[in-house]
């Protein structure tokens, strides 16, 4: 990154997942379904949250999604996640998701959202979320 670079946007969080949509992942008009983007962000955010708890968990709430701009099949997809908050057993992860072009030189934000987790025990039971160190 140089001095000229300052004032582009860039991925908020750590890079989870990158995939990249295929032609069976669209609509019969051509576009990527908004469901098939809201699983691999539920991925991420699940993959997170289980490195957090160090454990299993359920997705309990996604607080909100904001669509930005259109995905395109071929282009390359990255969640990037980060850590909004954490509670005695849950953990409220924010995802954005940005996507390269296949003829793009610059990425560009696609969509976010906010996942809430609850740690989950193995009978299925709600856990406390392991202290956190930094």
């Amino acid at each position: 990154m140089t001095v000229l670079d300052d004032d582009r946007p860039t991925p908020r969080g750590e890079l989870i997942i990158q995939v990249i949509p295929l032609p069976s992942d669209t609509n019969p008009n051509g576009d990527v379904f908004a469901g098939w983007l809201v699983k691999q962000m539920d991925i991420a955010a699940a993959s997170m949250a289980e490195r957090i708890s160090q454990g299993r968990n359920a997705t309990v709430a996604m607080d909100r999604m904001e669509f930005l701009s259109p995905l395109r099949v071929g282009s390359q997809v990255g969640c990037y996640g980060e850590l909004a908050d954490i509670g005695r057993s849950s953990m409220k992860i924010n995802v954005e998701v940005w996507t390269l072009d296949r003829t793009a030189k610059n990425p560009r934000k696609v969509t976010e959202g906010r996942f809430v987790y609850v740690a989950i025990d193995e009978h299925g039971r709600i856990r406390e979320v392991p202290e956190q160190h930094q």
